[in-house]
C-alpha cells in the first residue's frame, strides 16, 4: 500500500491491516527463531516498513482529528 491510498482508507480498515500485519510479523519472526530458512528473507524489512507507514499515517490522522 502506497501512503495515498492509507490516507484515503477508513480507520476500521487501517486497523484490520495493522492487526493483520503485526500477526504475520510474529509468525515470520518465530520461524527465524526456531532456524526455519524463510523463503525471502527480504519479507521481515517490507513487513515492518509497511507497519510503521501504516502507524505512522494512522498517527498522523489522530493528531489532526484532536486539533478539530
Amino acid at each position: 500500500m502506497k501512503a495515498k491510498e492509507i490516507r484515503s482508507t477508513d480507520k476500521g480498515t487501517i486497523d484490520e491491516k495493522i492487526s493483520e500485519l503485526k500477526k504475520e510479523l510474529v509468525k515470520i519472526n518465530a520461524q527465524v527463531a526456531i532456524g526455519t530458512a524463510l523463503k525471502n528473507p527480504g519479507e521481515i524489512k517490507k513487513i515492518k516498513k509497511m507497519l510503521a507507514r501504516i502507524l505512522t499515517i494512522n498517527y498522523e490522522k489522530t493528531k489532526k482529528n484532536l486539533k478539530k
